[in-house]
């Protein structure tokens, strides 16, 4: 493997094709595509100040490594990542990714990224003004996730997130089989048009959550002051703690709650309209 320690690059492509390169207190300025359509790199205590950086690479390894505004886009079209300890600055990073693993990583302007990628680990991440964050993704497993940024996870399937704060309005639209355990999800309008959408010991917030969803199941579930009008049009199955304060025209399945500020049922339910519903 060749060694590059305690240099700077810039420009376009500098290196460009390079395969089994390990990286160290690396600088790469300005400039466009510094380490693509590459294999089997190491990047250790580097800058990325350029564009496009790691394009078209294969099993890379990224550590202690800070991603700066101009680095906009930096991985894309990739496979085999296992990044940590990291700072990414750069929006729109990680797209039409497979296997990629980030630990201990902060994205601080987190807008559009995570777009179609395979097969993510997240562990101990925070993404900061993440605007259409993971769109498209399949297959994604998550533990202790801070985020802040609305429009979620949107067109996502097979799904699993654990001990996470989730701030974002419009989350999980038109999603498959997703399930989150022992998380706050805080945003309106939360989980439309899903399918299979499974949450346990989880707090909701925000107005009209859980609308228009199919096969939806919440188990032991709490929901803030502010989340009302809850489970409009639903095919639903709920085992709710604690007080909701309304519940408008379920579909069908049940749901079970200790208290109800306001259970709507009017004209404009939707067929079978059979919920079993049970107060107290």
């Amino acid at each position: 493997m060749r060694t590059i320690k305690n240099q700077e690059f810039g420009g376009e492509r500098p290196l460009y094709c390079e395969h089994d390169l390990y990286l160290e207190n690396v600088v790469i300025h300005a400039g466009e595509s510094a380490i693509k359509e590459t294999s089997d790199i190491t990047a250790v205590r580097c800058r990325f100040e350029g564009k496009y950086p790691f394009w078209c690479c294969d099993r890379f390894t990224v550590k202690d490594c800070i991603f700066t505004v101009g680095a906009r886009a930096a991985l894309w079209y990739s496979r085999d990542l296992l990044m940590e300890d990291t700072i990414v600055d750069a929006p729109k990073m990680f797209r039409e990714m497979d296997r990629l693993t980030l630990r201990r990583v902060i994205i601080d302007s987190a807008a559009e990224t995570l777009w179609s990628c395979r097969d993510v680990k997240l562990e101990d991440v925070r993404a900061d003004r993440a605007d259409y964050i993971f769109m498209h993704c399949d297959g994604v497993e998550i533990d202790n996730f801070k985020l802040n940024g609305n429009y979620s996870f949107q067109w996502t399937k097979n799904v699993v997130i654990r001990n996470s704060i989730l701030n974002t309005k419009d989350a999980f639209w038109e999603t498959d089989n997703v399930t989150v355990y022992d998380s706050v999800i805080d945003g309106e309008f939360l989980g439309w048009h899903s399918r299979n959408l499974h949450l346990v010991r989880c707090h909701i917030g925000g107005s009209q959550p859980l609308c228009y969803a199919e096969g939806l199941v919440l188990e032991d579930c709490t929901f803030a002051a502010d989340a009302d009008l809850a489970f409009e049009y639903s095919d639903v199955k709920a085992t709710i703690k604690g007080h909701i304060p309304s519940i408008k025209n379920p579909k069908t399945g049940f749901i079970k709650v200790d208290s109800c500020g306001e259970l709507i049922i009017d004209g404009n339910i939707k067929a079978p309209g059979d919920c079993d519903i049970q107060i107290g």
